[in-house]
């Protein structure tokens, strides 16, 4: 792999390979001295008594390259640690221009270049040492950085390859438009692939000591629906699917677990948490995978994930309330303090004021209050309370004989 120093020394042989493949065609007749550069386009003198016959090599742009991105593992394990050195890829695009002082000089020069990299199509590790043998920190680089030379370029596990790529007419007017300079012949090349890799000390992970290896079909379980699909907390309910029964089932009920009480291979029967606040949940069946030795349950199979509401439940509250007095209730499950509640009165529905954040309030509550109206109906009225959207139930007469027989009955508040 290469160092942070390969991107220069891509230009730095390039520039090179240009200079001798001149300096070989002894074009100083036809042309005169010429410059080879690796400078930003608006840095060429193009007028006045600086201009002069030259090439000039810039890279504009550099890419991940596709192929070699995920070549190693991630930089970092789940806990942070660095355990690898994953070597950043790239392809390098670069920007070959002439520049002449007189006629078809330009010309000549772009010539001669293009078939110069067309005959070279990759950089060979000789070529390579050879060129970034002289290169020093005075090439262009800042002092106290190593030199271009010591990139180790030449001994990255892939050649750096040369191919020419043709740009339309509207992308290199963008380009040069950006560059803020005045277009002179160019073409474009793509220098393929630079493998940058930093060196830093890493935890290299332990030898695998046994093998365990466990082998089942891959049936993962699936929940077609849930019965019912509103509850309250230490109600049963049931999954209802296939593949359910598997090795430690269990239930998670978003991000709490429980066990379930039967378990069968359509259906698993669980009871519903006490410690699940009121609102809409997701649930899903977990099964583990046991490897034997040691005897150690391993994350599994997964089902998909239903909803299921979980209705909140009155557990006390006053007989009557006056008229623009407060409406106290005790509610089961506790309400989190950022949770949405509200009590219905009858038909109307009064707002429960925001609880106190903690740490000025607790997280939860069991208690909730609210204002009745002054101008409010006296009389009896039924009473619910509705947390996240879910409704406490009501009370339905079952009795025949009576007059309310399917009627709401309660609970139900006197307003006075």
């Amino acid at each position: 792999m290469s160092t942070a120093l390969a991107i220069a020394a891509v230009s730095a042989a390039l520039k090179n390979l240009l200079s001798d493949g001149l300096l070989d065609a002894d074009l100083a007749p036809a042309v005169g001295d010429v410059t080879v550069s690796a400078l930003p386009p608006d840095r060429i003198a193009v007028d006045g008594t600086d201009a002069r016959s030259q090439l000039n090599l810039f890279m504009y742009q550099a890419t991940p390259n596709a192929a070699l991105r995920n070549l190693d593992l991630p930089v970092r394990d789940a806990a942070g640690e660095r355990v690898s050195n994953a070597p950043l890829a790239l392809d390098l695009h670069y920007l070959l221009s002439a520049y002449g002082t007189k006629d078809l000089h330009a010309e000549i020069l772009l010539g001669y270049a293009m078939q110069l990299l067309h005959e070279t199509p990759q950089l060979a590790r000789d070529a390579l040492r050879n060129a970034l043998a002289t290169a020093t920190a005075e090439s262009g680089l800042p002092a106290h950085l190593r030199p271009v030379g010591a990139s180790e370029l030449a001994e990255q596990m892939e050649l750096v390859k040369l191919t020419p790529q043709a740009l339309s007419g509207e992308e290199l007017a963008r380009l040069w438009s950006a560059f803020g300079a005045k277009y002179r012949p160019t073409a474009a090349y793509t220098a393929s692939v630079v493998l940058i890799e930093r060196r830093a000390r890493v935890r290299a992970a332990r030898p695998v000591l046994a093998r365990n290896l466990l082998v089942r079909p891959l049936r993962r379980p699936f929940i077609e629906t849930v019965m019912p699909s509103l509850a309250e907390t230490g109600e049963a309910v049931t999954l209802i699917g296939r593949g359910l029964a598997g090795s430690g089932a269990s239930v998670r009920f978003g991000d709490l677990a429980a066990v379930p009480t039967r378990v069968a291979d359509d259906a698993v029967e669980v009871d519903v948490p006490a410690a699940l606040p009121a609102g809409v949940h997701t649930v899903s069946v977990v099964q583990t995978l046991d490897f034997g030795t040691p005897v150690e349950p391993h994350a599994g199979l997964v089902s998909n994930a239903v909803a299921l509401m979980v209705l909140p439940r009155i557990s006390s509250h006053p007989a009557s309330v006056a008229r623009g007095g407060s409406l106290s209730l005790r509610i089961a499950p506790e309400v989190d303090f950022d949770q949405e509640a509200a009590v219905l009165l009858g038909d109307t529905l009064l707002p429960v004021p925001p609880r106190p954040t903690p740490p000025s309030g607790p997280a939860r509550g069991a208690t909730l209050a609210c204002a009745v109206p002054a101008d409010f109906a006296t009389g009896d009225h039924l009473l619910r309370v509705r947390i996240d959207g879910a409704d406490s139930r009501l009370v339905v007469d079952t009795n025949p004989a009576s007059p309310t027989y399917g009627q709401f009955v309660g609970p139900t508040v006197n307003v006075t």
